[in-house]
């Protein structure tokens, strides 16, 4: 055969063997490496263009390991071969070899093209190779790729995953005409960088400057509307449809999480039917949906259909449904998907096990189960751990969380903002001085104390240990401080009891130009009621109007308990009338007030009507029941009430309900029946209990029982001056006052001082202290004057005689400053932090028969409203 027919020969056969491979290769087809047999026997292995072909058939077919094999094998390489297997490891995510190799080709001396420094880019990516993609930057630069629109995309892309967004601004600002993949690329990195307004800005400058956006332009942006409001979505999503884009798989799934995150599911299920294409992540965003509203009902029928129609639920659709039964602590249906967990062999998952971890400490009483679920997850992540540290805390395992914490670390997994919260939490709970210093010392190393997150932690766990000054020492030394930082400080401010310094937090969240929230509002409106300081609360309450925030229902509730603490009883009625779904915690609200300003048979009627209305009573309930019912001597009733909580109610009585049972008897004068009580208490008796009935004891003048309720609540509390000072009076009373003075010297023996009586009112945003005694205030002499004119007017009209004009106890001076400083028809409000004297309650309802003026005194009992010569509290206090 002549040279030239076996060149002929040879040609003929490689572009048969090309055409095979072109057509595998556009279609994938596996069958296609077979041609690389007779390549061989034909003698064309060594031919570049065949092998490259090939190299890029076994890549597609069999992946970056096999392809790896073939190209370590071919005799001649060029940037064509050294691209295709570098793609290959990019692809699969082996970004770390992909770098390798890329290093190896610059080694053989062979350059880069764009194709070849886009998969580099990409890998720098991937890994946050902040130093290795300068250099392929460098690379581009080098060999006049600068303007090429797939490396800028490229570089667009890593400089914002590298949280470098001004150069990513800055290559895109060079690109003289960005194509969509540019401006889509632009966009994706503004709302990765959480610059959602900005991300909208480019889309209509993309617009403007007629470059037609894709579906991944419009995913990208459908994400950042979530955060942009409903609003942004629905315009974006009328463009959608007026730029005639096909409604894609992946476009219809961004769509339902954006309708989702919204809680219009209704429209996100009409987007889902529009066409009937369907895969695993579609059904997961729908299941996710539901679970996001709390319709568990919907999700679990969406998970059925989905099985139904042949789709096999994956990882993330589980862990979504786990996620809901967490939310509505359903542990039998938690267990049901776990059960389908096990069966489709997701156990060892670990976001399905940080699902599941989450699940049982959320919904179980026992921290065994989800110790187990832990257990059998092969390498927990930092979610995992967090969930256990979490729920150890939340069981009351507080040790227990911080020797998980240690563990972790051991376990070489870094904790993040939320393992350091929850850990904080912990120490928040128990109050442990030694771990909150310990944990603030590891994120001062770690530099976490510049996450918000942390920061807001750490606030509260020193507020916690009442370590206020280091609270806000914390809070100054953070970068920026949002609503939380501010709410959880003054809570525990409240919780002290420092009520005028929980206040003057507002101050300095104005000055941080920072919001209240329906949260924090509730929180100053809690210290308004603690402090019933009315002018304040009613600032509040407008405040509440022009925010918005008057349809919150934690504001409304405490705008309900603000109310009735102030003695405003038709502004504490329409506060709850606002809110057209009352909770537990309102009607709890409702019912106490009644009560505590003298409404018993009220108090029992919202009761009745809190049953009606289909709400469940819990334990505070039925505390505030039996006081009202202690409070309106309605005896019988209050001991069917207490009869019948287990039976009827399902809530077992706790020591304050036995408190208030004996209470309720020892009014009444059933002091035996009270006694009887204590005895057959299913748990050891309390201080409290002996100290209530021993007030009973001397409201009837029972010496003997009184004594020994004193020596019995002595014994278990000697520091309680409480009982040295009323088994004193109840001698006093029984006309044994050598006994009294005994009692007095063995208190003040034992270095027990009395807190002294304050009561406290509240002008022009000022609240004004008195103390029995005390003569600082700058008016004291005008008060002191008020009082002996007061008491010589009494005197004159025969309505006491025997009123002792140097008696100035604080609530006395209260009510004075109160008569010359306040408009002549305004009601007074005094507050008091002990109970009303006799002597003081009698001077101020005598007082109202000489001053047409309602006077209201709020102590540590009860509300007393005084009015014409009469007291709401009908003469029990």
């Amino acid at each position: 055969m002549s040279l030239s027919k076996v060149t002929k020969f040879f040609n003929r056969n490689e572009d048969s063997c090309l055409k095979i491979l072109y057509l595998c290769n556009s279609q994938s087809l596996k069958e296609g490496v077979c041609i690389h047999s007779p390549i061989i026997k034909l003698g064309l292995q060594d031919n570049l263009f065949l092998n490259n072909n090939l190299l890029s058939l076994y890549a597609k077919c069999f992946g970056a390991r096999q392809a790896r094999y073939f190209f370590d094998e071919m005799p001649y390489r060029d940037v064509v071969s050294w691209t295709g297997i570098l793609s290959a490891y990019v692809r699969n995510g082996d970004h770390d070899e992909a770098l390798e190799l890329f290093d190896s080709m610059v080694v053989s001396g062979h350059n880069p093209n764009q194709f070849t420094l886009s998969s580099v880019l990409r890998s720098c990516s991937a890994l946050g190779q902040f130093d290795y993609g300068t250099r392929a930057h460098a690379y581009v630069i080098k060999f006049g790729f600068e303007l090429n629109p797939l490396l800028c995309s490229a570089l667009i892309d890593f400089y914002a995953k590298c949280d470098c967004s001004e150069e990513s601004y800055s290559i895109f600002g060079d690109m003289d005409n960005g194509d969509t993949i540019s401006w889509t690329t632009i966009i994706s990195s503004l709302t990765q960088a959480q610059k959602w307004s900005l991300a909208l800005k480019h889309y209509i400058d993309m617009i403007n400057a007629r470059v037609p956006p894709n579906e991944f332009t419009f995913v990208k942006l459908f994400a950042a509307s979530c955060f942009l409001g409903m609003n942004y979505g629905k315009l974006l999503h009328a463009h959608l449809i007026m730029l005639g884009i096909r409604l894609s798989l992946i476009l219809k799934t961004a769509l339902i999480d954006m309708y989702s995150k919204f809680q219009m599911m209704d429209d996100a299920i009409k987007v889902s039917n529009q066409t009937p294409e369907y895969d695993v992540q579609l059904w997961t965003s729908v299941i996710s949906g539901f679970t996001h509203v709390l319709k568990i009902n919907e999700a679990i029928a969406a998970l059925h259909e989905m099985k139904t129609f042949g789709f096999v639920p994956n990882n993330f659709t589980y862990s979504s449904i786990l996620k809901a039964c967490s939310t509505a602590l359903s542990l039998e249906l938690g267990k049901q998907i776990h059960s389908l967990v096990i069966m489709t062999g997701f156990e060892e998952d670990v976001c399905v096990g940080n699902a599941l971890v989450d699940m049982y400490t959320k919904c179980s009483t026992l921290m065994e189960d989800a110790l187990i679920v832990f257990r059998g997850i092969t390498s927990p992540n930092v979610i995992c751990w967090t969930s256990l540290i979490a729920g150890f805390a939340e069981h009351g395992f507080e040790q227990d969380s911080f020797e998980c914490f240690v563990q972790m670390q051991a376990a070489g997994v870094r904790p993040n903002s939320f393992t350091l919260s929850a850990t904080l939490r912990a120490c928040s709970t128990v109050k442990s001085y030694t771990q909150t210093l310990k944990l603030h010392g590891y994120i001062m190393k770690t530099k976490s104390d510049c996450d918000i997150v942390v920061g807001n932690a750490l606030v509260d766990a020193y507020a916690a240990l009442g370590m206020v000054d280091d609270a806000w020492h914390v809070i100054r030394m953070m970068s920026h401080r949002d609503t939380i930082t501010y709410t959880s400080l003054a809570t525990r401010i409240n919780q002290m009891g420092h009520h005028e310094m929980a206040q003057d937090v507002i101050t300095h969240m104005n000055n941080d130009d920072i919001k209240m929230d329906g949260f924090s509002l509730a929180s100053f409106l809690s210290a308004s009621a603690a402090l019933a300081t009315l002018e304040t609360g009613r600032q509040l309450h407008c405040y509440a109007f022009k925010s918005g925030l008057n349809s919150c229902i934690s504001v409304l509730n405490a705008l309900i308990d603000m109310y009735w603490k102030c003695g405003c009883a038709s502004d504490a009625y329409r506060a709850f009338g606002e809110i057209s779904d009352p909770d537990v915690v309102s009607w709890n609200g409702l019912i106490s007030g009644l009560a505590s300003n003298g409404y018993t048979s009220s108090a029992i009627s919202a009761f009745e009507d809190m049953r009606l209305a289909g709400s469940k009573p819990d334990s505070v309930t039925l505390l505030f029941v039996l006081f009202a019912c202690s409070r309106g001597g309605l005896v019988d009733m209050g001991l069917e009430y207490f009869q019948s909580m287990k039976e009827k109610y399902d809530v077992a009585p706790r020591l304050d309900h036995y408190v208030c049972l004996v209470d309720l008897l020892g009014r009444a004068g059933r002091l035996e029946d009270a006694m009887e009580v204590i005895l057959n208490m299913p748990f050891k008796p309390h201080p409290l209990i002996y100290k209530t009935l021993l007030v009973a004891c001397k409201l009837h003048k029972n010496l003997p029982l009184g004594e020994d309720m004193a020596r019995k609540g002595i014994e278990l509390d000697p520091s309680d001056q409480a009982f040295y000072l009323l088994l004193a009076k109840l001698y006093d009373d029984s006309g044994q006052s050598d006994l009294a003075m005994k009692t007095r010297r063995l208190m003040r023996e034992r270095g027990l001082r009395t807190n002294p009586s304050q009561s406290w009112m509240e002008l022009r945003n000022k609240v004004h202290t008195f103390i029995a005694g005390d003569r600082s205030h700058p008016q004291i002499n005008e008060i002191q004057d008020k009082i002996e004119s007061l008491i010589t007017k009494f005197k004159h009209r025969g309505l006491h005689e025997d009123m002792e004009g140097s008696s100035y106890h604080s609530e006395k001076l209260a009510l004075a400053f109160g008569l010359l400083n306040t408009p002549s028809n305004a009601p007074i409000r005094i507050s008091k932090n002990k109970p009303i004297c006799s002597e003081c309650h009698d001077f101020i309802m005598l007082a109202t028969k000489l001053v047409d003026r309602e006077i209201i005194v709020r102590d540590g009992n009860r509300i007393h409203a005084f009015k014409k010569g009469e007291c709401s509290c009908g003469g029990c206090y």
